[in-house]
């Protein structure tokens, strides 16, 4: 028979029993993988809709949960924070995918389409009235972004010569583009 407050005979101590501590079982990560992994990758499936995100995520999920696993396997409900986990990864690519969206919307042009097709159509014009050493000048400079010393390798001449017959076509072009607008 047992006395309230002795040891228990479990224990094999004298100490009072509200003075013994009983550690929970903490199971390894890999225990925890393999009783775990089936159900969330399962789950993840039911929210993408797509067996390789799926799969993705939940391998996601249990590489975060693996490099802190002291600390994880110490919580009360390490399941829970591995769900958790989970659809916070998976929320973040969505957030992820939605500002990619908007960007690439806001790249899209919301002006009128008739008012660039005529602005493409005066700013050809007005290079067809460039000499071909000053077109071929602005175009490398200008529209392709090549700096002087790439534009004069690709055009066979000195950078300096590349400035300048840069900076006359955009004059020139400055003045046809001027005299169309009035």
């Amino acid at each position: 028979m047992v006395v309230m407050g002795e040891a228990s005979s479990v224990t094999g101590t004298s100490e009072p029993m509200d003075q013994v501590s009983v550690q929970p079982m903490v199971p390894s990560f890999e225990d925890f993988f393999q009783a775990e992994q089936l159900r969330l990758q399962r789950a993840l499936y039911l929210l993408t809709g797509n067996p390789q995100e799926a799969e993705e995520f939940t391998q996601d999920a249990f590489l975060a949960l693996w490099e802190k696993w002291d600390r994880v396997s110490a919580m009360e409900e390490p399941t829970g924070y591995l769900y958790r986990t989970a659809m916070n990864r998976h929320r973040s690519k969505g957030r992820r995918i939605a500002r990619a969206a908007k960007r690439a919307a806001g790249a899209v042009e919301t002006g009128d389409a008739f008012a660039a097709a005529d602005e493409r159509d005066a700013v050809a014009r007005a290079l067809a009235r460039l000499t071909p050493r000053q077109r071929a000048a602005v175009i490398l400079t200008e529209m392709l972004g090549y700096g002087a010393e790439d534009a004069a390798r690709i055009l066979g001449v000195q950078p300096p010569t590349v400035r300048s017959l840069a900076s006359q076509g955009r004059a020139a072009m400055r003045e046809v583009l001027d005299d169309d607008r009035t």
